[in-house]
């Protein structure tokens, strides 16, 4: 432990200056602001520099220290190159991609890190720590930035992505029952927060986004085991009923929230003409069961709640992988033809397909763009005399 606290410090004093070891402060910035700055509370960052975290938050804020370095060290040779190379920015790009290619790589790596590692353990410090810490700290702090900013579009301003990038959420939660060998499973979709970006190291031309997606959604339990029909329009089985859609499962008393599924999820969005194609992959999920103690206010027996847990445990890593293949999503018509015109408030929408247990349900999916990262309108350079 001592060791790991060294460390610890050491890594910091490299950051944030000399190391007031009577007071816990550093000379550079306050606690309170290097907690912000790491994706900390300031619960959780006291903790760790006055010497009373676990050993485990110590070798993953170590972990995340030392990714840190490697992003600065990474991002100087950014700052070289950007200084060495000279031409239009689509030259820039075809030089530093590499490097940006590899700085992001680093970022899906702590993201994903933190999704399949941070809830590890019970107790109540890696509760604490939100599962989409690192992905919001990657884009919104002043270490990194992953987006492409106005001063590097080509000067014709040709580049469609550049307006989309930022931060998009889900408009409204969407449900799905799930098909397998026994009734009763729900999915209901609730949160997501997805951080858009041009993907210019896969395309310079600005037609290709790129949304790292965090996802917290939930699964419940109908303790009537109704089959799915009674959820599906018989006339077109792929069609869920708007009186299912409309059902709030927290106010019907037949419906018992058994986990939460935290996913990170990795989409493409190619932009073509006013039409936009998704597809992704998951990257990394993690599944938080409620605890048998409140469930067994619901349900009848600790027998049976381990049961649930089991089959949901095999929906998850199994059967839930559909809901992570978006390619059956339709092409959707971009928000605004003239993609200048992209801002704050926009919504995309796809129309999907989810199969599981060869049972297709169609669904919808809408973002909503919240916090856009260029809002003014890209003015084409005026041609030279």
């Amino acid at each position: 432990m001592e060791e790991l606290f060294a460390e610890f410090v050491k890594s910091l004093k490299k950051r944030y200056g000399n190391y007031d070891e009577s007071h816990h402060r550093f000379e550079k910035s306050s606690n309170s602001e290097i907690a912000r700055e790491l994706g900390y509370s300031d619960a959780q960052f006291s903790r760790l520099i006055n010497g009373s975290a676990t050993e485990g938050e110590y070798q993953r804020a170590n972990q995340n220290l030392n990714r840190l370095q490697l992003i600065d060290k990474l991002g100087n040779q950014v700052d070289k190159l950007k200084n060495k190379v000279e031409g239009g920015s689509n030259g820039r790009f075809s030089v530093l991609k590499p490097i940006l290619f590899v700085i992001l790589g680093v970022l899906l790596s702590i993201i994903g890190y933190n999704i399949f590692y941070n809830s590890s353990g019970s107790n109540q410090t890696d509760e604490e720590i939100p599962k989409d810490y690192t992905l919001k700290w990657s884009f919104e702090s002043a270490f990194v930035s992953p987006y492409t900013k106005l001063g590097q579009l080509p000067k014709n301003c040709d580049f469609p992505c550049y307006k989309y990038q930022g931060k998009w959420e889900l408009k409204k939660p969407y449900k799905l029952p799930f098909f397998r060998e026994q009734n009763g499973f729900h999915y209901l979709a609730t949160e997501v927060n997805m951080y858009a970006r041009c993907m210019t190291e896969k395309q310079d031309d600005g037609t290709v986004l790129e949304g790292y997606e965090y996802q917290k959604h939930e699964i419940w339990y109908d303790k009537r085991k109704l089959p799915i029909d009674s959820f599906v329009n018989l006339n077109n089985r792929k069609e869920i009923l708007p009186e299912y859609q409309r059902l709030k499962f927290s106010k019907d008393e037949n419906f018992v929230k058994i986990a939460y599924v935290h996913t990170f999820f990795k989409n493409e969005f190619e932009i073509v003409d006013d039409t936009i194609i998704r597809s992704g992959k998951v990257v990394g999920r993690d599944i938080k069961f409620i605890p048998t103690e409140s469930l067994l206010k619901y349900l009848p027996s600790e027998a049976e709640i381990g049961d649930l847990t089991n089959q949901i445990n095999r929906i998850v890593f199994n059967r839930l992988q559909d809901f992570s293949r978006p390619i059956d999503c339709e092409t959707t018509f971009a928000p605004n033809p003239d993609f200048h015109k992209i801002s704050e408030g926009d919504e995309i929408s796809f129309n999907c397909t989810l199969t599981t247990g060869r049972v297709p349900l169609n669904y919808e999916k809408t973002y909503v763009l919240r916090d856009q990262y260029i809002e003014n309108s890209c003015q084409p350079a005026k041609p030279e005399n």
